[in-house]
């Protein structure tokens, strides 16, 4: 498209005012608008047909305004709104897939597929950050900095050597993440899961991606066709239902199956496990997991990088909202890692890769980011144990529908007293013990400060919602 990023009309003297000038007349009163606000104005076209086909339209009425009408994620989000998971990614990118949807094989619709295809010569020649910021996320090479494994700075363990009595006192009580090398290398999903027998095996069935059902295969589709700086994730809370052979697969690591308290629920538990896949650059950006419990994650196959800040530490770049609900950051983690990665060695994150056959151990309230290195295939769970009962106790005490998450929003101001009425039903007396310590502290705070204040101040947890919402 001939964009470059807007630092360059400093040294291009020749042609600075020419590109410029292109932009303003180009853009006629729009020009007016910098490039984001033109953008999320452009956004609103695809809502609909009639909107999508009126960009197109825009796309023929200069050359700038084609570098802004043709910008793949608007044409990304049109697809999602007019076929949620129902397509198949097809040619080059999410414009001709959307155009060959909406057109069909008719003779009309050739024609306009080769007019379109014919007009892709047209090059903008103008400066915009913002539009090469997304090109740039999406095509530049991951830095080796970001997949080298020896800058590892989070504490390791080799599963043939950590004893479930030592990861709980080293790690769980003390709330320190872990890899535990090896812990998941025996699953029989470590061999069994290659793309070409999920494929063949579960193609045709539905899994939850970027929030839409989408059968496996057109999910797959995605990944080798599209070029984007915040790819598609699969990330379906409710694999085990649908694919009962995938969850026949793998099993709880012995560090986390002794507890899973959200059990004594039953049917009403929060989701907690979810099948993770995505290619390369696809991830999570930074958030705490949900209702302050804790996690383990394990990588199948792919590699993953890890970054994680205690949850007294926000990330630079990261804007957490004063009550948590909302967090504010770079949408890809290209991006974040290419602008705040080295920003702050004050604030130094944990940090490593998980190679095939590991597990992470998230605790509680951690803020951390996953970037995939390769196309990665992995499955997480979390859950409330013993040692972060109270945080999750205190989490809940807030009652705040737009924090808690993992089920219905209706149900969400309730979980916390259906919890404690679930430990009283256990008649454990150790869970008791803790749920009576926590009521009387509560008790006690309430005579001094708000009850969701001081929620907030027991769980250290900031209460990221999980972006990925409940269905």
């Amino acid at each position: 498209m001939g964009v470059l990023p807007s630092g360059n009309a400093l040294v291009d003297h020749a042609s600075a005012r020419e590109r410029h000038e292109r932009r303003a007349d180009g853009l006629g009163a729009l020009s007016r608008l910098d490039d984001a606000t033109l953008l999320g104005v452009l956004d609103v076209l695809t809502r609909d047909d009639d909107g999508a086909r009126a960009l197109a339209r825009l796309a023929c009425a200069s050359r700038a305004m084609r570098a802004f009408a043709t910008h793949e994620d608007l044409w990304k989000a049109a697809t999602l709104e007019r076929h949620g998971g129902r397509f198949t990614f097809v040619g080059r990118s999410w414009r001709e897939t959307y155009a060959r949807a909406a057109a069909g094989t008719t003779e009309v619709g050739r024609k306009r597929r080769l007019a379109e295809d014919g007009a892709e010569s047209v090059r903008a020649e103008i400066y915009s950050d913002v539009l090469y910021q997304r090109y740039m996320c999406a095509e530049m090479e991951l830095d080796p900095e970001w997949t080298d494994a020896s800058t590892s700075t989070m504490p390791e363990a080799d599963a043939s050597k950590l004893s479930v009595e030592e990861f709980r006192t080293k790690f769980e009580l003390l709330n320190l993440p872990v890899v535990i090398r090896g812990g998941c290398r025996h699953w029989p999903a470590m061999k069994k899961w290659t793309r070409d027998w999920l494929s063949q095996t579960y193609g045709e069935t539905d899994f939850v991606v970027g929030g839409y059902d989408m059968t496996l295969n057109d999910f797959f589709s995605v990944c080798d066709g599209a070029r984007d700086d915040v790819p598609l994730y699969l990330f379906d809370p409710k694999f085990a239902e649908k694919a009962t052979e995938l969850a026949n697969d793998y099993e709880v690591p012995d560090y986390f199956a002794k507890d899973d308290l959200f059990k004594l629920l039953g049917d009403e538990r929060p989701h907690f496990r979810w099948l993770i896949m995505g290619p390369e650059r696809s991830g999570s950006i930074f958030h705490k997991d949900p209702n302050a419990t804790s996690a383990w994650n394990a990588v199948v196959s792919g590699r993953k990088k890890w970054v994680m800040f205690p949850p007294n530490v926000t990330p630079p770049g990261v804007h957490p909202s004063a009550d948590g609900a909302d967090v504010a950051q770079p949408l890809s983690i290209v991006e974040w890692f290419t602008n705040f990665y080295d920003a702050d060695d004050s604030k130094r994150p944990l940090e490593c890769i998980c190679e095939p056959g590991d597990v992470l151990f998230v605790p509680s309230g951690w803020w951390h980011l996953a970037l995939n290195l390769s196309e990665c295939i992995a499955v997480t769970q979390n859950f409330v144990s013993r040692a972060n009962l109270r945080k999750v106790l205190a989490f809940l005490d807030t009652k705040c529908e737009n924090l808690v998450s993992g089920l219905d929003k209706n149900r969400r101001r309730g979980l916390g007293d259906a919890f404690s009425a679930a430990i009283r039903a256990s008649k454990d007396a150790d869970l008791i013990a803790i749920l009576d310590a926590h009521e009387r502290a509560k008790s006690f705070a309430r005579k001094s400060s708000s009850a969701v204040a001081d929620a907030f101040a027991v769980a250290s947890s900031g209460s990221f919602t999980f972006a990925f919402g409940a269905r």
